[in-house]
């Protein structure tokens, strides 16, 4: 993660298929908006 947010230009978060969120890595990253990205950084960060 920490590599897609230093060298991205936009990051897309997708779950089953449809895009959930997606902005500059940093700011998606760092204070995502939907509950599903929310979920998903908790585990893996």
């Amino acid at each position: 993660m920490g590599f897609a947010r230093e060298v991205g230009d936009k990051l897309v978060f997708m779950a089953d298929g449809v895009i959930c969120e997606e902005g500059d890595p940093r700011e998606v990253l760092g204070n995502p908006q939907k509950a599903r990205t929310q979920e998903f950084l908790a585990k893996v960060l």
